[in-house]
């Protein structure tokens, strides 16, 4: 399991890979697996990453590493997914637009501010 998600790049190292299975952050057929798993195509595979959560069938197997375009041919993300990760994209850069981060480190009179205010929240 492990070596195909790190050839599917899913995960940067074989490790992180790993690590992922270990806390059930991969799961088949809604359970968790093991790094050792045998991976079969067909399988339908719940990986949570950094990225996002995906949903993806197996098409082909694969334990080596190669270039994007190529793993990309190892797997086939459902619409399902594809759409919520989309969605959650859309969300969260409509956040950024109501929110922006500050475009530096705040002033003395923007820490005193900041200072005031959480002492008053204490009281």
């Amino acid at each position: 399991m492990d070596k195909w998600l790190w050839a599917a790049r899913f995960f940067k190292t074989r490790s992180l890979a790993a690590r992922a299975c270990e806390l059930g952050r991969i799961q088949s057929q809604k359970q968790a697996v093991k790094p050792a798993r045998e991976v079969r195509v067909g399988d339908l595979l719940q990986i949570k990453t950094e990225g996002g959560d995906f949903e993806v069938e197996v098409l082909l197997l694969c334990e080596v590493r190669g270039p994007a375009a190529v793993a990309q041919t190892l797997y086939r993300e459902t619409e399902a997914s594809r759409d919520l990760r989309a969605k959650i994209t859309q969300e969260r850069r409509a956040g950024m637009a109501f929110n922006p981060a500050p475009q530096g480190r705040p002033s003395k009179r923007d820490r005193r501010r900041i200072i005031q205010f959480r002492s008053d929240e204490v009281t």
